[in-house]
């Protein structure tokens, strides 16, 4: 083999630079910025576009990651941008968000014995240069009389609002936040997703001729019959908010909290617009016990760091290769001082009026060839961990508004929206005007799955009006 032919011989895999561990927890900016001069195109070159893509079929997207890999490689950053934009609406996020070792680097050709090549960090990389030199996603060659309302503005719902705004349909955003990106903005912290990365993308596509109602809950400041009736179609992207309620006892002590307000109230401290329903606990000094394994457990467990905890343990009741987080999130939180306690099952939070510590159990996996390994609890071997602040993340369940009843858009026995089937378009409740992604459809997933549900969603939209994309 020769390194002339095969680049990845003489440039190993590389990130952009990151800041050091003590900078980083010292503040909420991302660690990580973007590669600069050749590094992009130099890590690109890593690619031997090995004929079967691994790497696209690893995308829920099916980004066409091998040939906007070779136009970095040549340097033509806006005509890279441009086809990334062709199957991903939002990839300076996903760049950023998606967790690229279980999904496309995972399966890149070279990870095994070289490195996948770093397909995320090219990914923001380019989007976040391009935009900087003017580019913008094509325009729409005719504009239509058609309106489609979208409740949400998180990742489903700007990746709908992109897609029917190139075709040439007014696409209006109704959020209740006062800030565009749901959970973007609200709940993934800014040293993984910066949010001026969010204001950018919002003026993106404001350019596209997308309109927001922030501040604006449907049901309460405006009637959903009244979009029913005013628009052409309607799609909901409202999210999965509703906390997992394990039921453990004493959760109900002072200090325990739950994780999505948590990181709520943070987000809106760091951008200044905490209201009095947005308490933040004082960690200072303080031991912390994060319950879960999930990247939102991360975000809790590497926030508390930041905001000055003593000592951050994550518990999970499962093994370190089976958690669902993302690898690179469990190795940062690790740098960062996280101390991890793996099958541990918690029993109970543990005090008087203010908790003091969390009764935990090991565990151990048992095959029993049904799918995934169940835990089972090692008899006496219950222990208690001190904390003296303890963030319960078991996840989240979809919650459909009230208003979904009276117009045929049913839930499935999890209370997620049903849709799709024999007699509908892909995405389509049982109203046939209303459309429904996301997470109020799939349960809490990862945000690439959003986007993929908004692109779709805008797809049988288009489909339904008529309107040639």
């Amino acid at each position: 083999m020769s390194e002339r032919t095969f680049p990845f011989l003489r440039l190993a895999r590389a990130l952009p630079a990151e800041i050091s561990i003590p900078i980083r927890v010292a503040d909420f900016h991302e660690i990580n910025a973007d590669f600069v001069g050749g590094e992009a195109a130099d890590q690109a070159s890593r690619c031997i576009d090995c004929g079967n893509p691994y790497c696209s079929w690893g995308c829920p997207l099916g980004n066409r990651i091998p040939q906007w890999l070779k136009l970095v490689k040549e340097d033509r950053i806006e005509d890279a941008a441009t086809l990334m934009h062709e199957t991903n609406p939002l990839p300076e996020i996903c760049g950023r968000v998606c967790p690229q070792d279980r999904l496309c680097e995972g399966i890149c050709t070279l990870e095994e014995d070289f490195g996948a090549v770093t397909i995320g960090a090219i990914e923001r990389s380019v989007t976040d240069e391009a935009i900087k030199r003017g580019w913008r996603p094509p325009e729409a060659t005719a504009t239509t009389d058609k309106r489609v309302a979208i409740i949400g503005a998180g990742p489903a719902g700007l990746s709908a609002a992109d897609r029917l705004a190139r075709a040439g349909v007014q696409a209006d955003v109704f959020d209740r936040h006062e800030e565009i990106g749901g959970l973007l903005t609200f709940g993934i912290p800014a040293f993984k997703l910066e949010k001026d990365i969010v204001r950018t993308r919002r003026r993106v596509l404001e350019d596209q001729g997308v309109k927001f109602h922030v501040g604006t809950e449907i049901g309460r400041d405006v009637a959903f019959e009244k979009l029913v009736d005013d628009y052409d179609a309607v799609f909901m992207a409202t999210g999965a908010y509703t906390a997992v309620d394990a039921r453990l006892p004493g959760q109900q002590r002072a200090g325990v909290v739950v994780a999505l307000p948590f990181l709520i109230a943070n987000a809106r401290q760091q951008m200044g617009t905490a209201t009095a329903a947005d308490v933040l606990p004082d960690l200072g000094g303080k031991r912390v016990v994060v319950l879960g394994g999930g990247d939102t457990a991360m975000d809790c467990v590497r926030t508390s760091v930041r905001l000055g905890a003593e000592r951050v343990t994550c518990v999970y009741r499962r093994d370190e290769a089976n958690m669902p987080g993302s690898r690179k999130e469990v190795k940062n939180a690790r740098e960062e001082g996280v101390i991890f306690r793996f099958l541990a099952q918690p029993l109970a939070i543990v005090g008087g009026d203010v908790v003091d510590g969390v009764e935990i159990a090991e565990t151990r996996l048992v095959q029993d060839g049904d799918g995934r390994a169940r835990c089972e609890i090692v008899e006496s071997s219950s222990q208690t961990i001190p904390a003296d602040i303890v963030i319960l993340s078991f996840g989240f369940l979809a919650s459909p508004p009230d208003w979904c009843a009276r117009f045929g858009i049913e839930p499935d026995d999890n209370g997620r929206l049903r849709v799709g089937g024999d007699t509908r378009l892909p995405l389509q409740t049982g109203h046939p005007k209303v459309f429904a992604g996301g997470d109020n459809v799939r349960g809490a997933d990862l945000v690439v799955r959003a986007v993929l549900d908004g692109r779709e969603a805008a797809r049988s939209i288009l489909s339904q009006l008529n309107v040639v994309a």
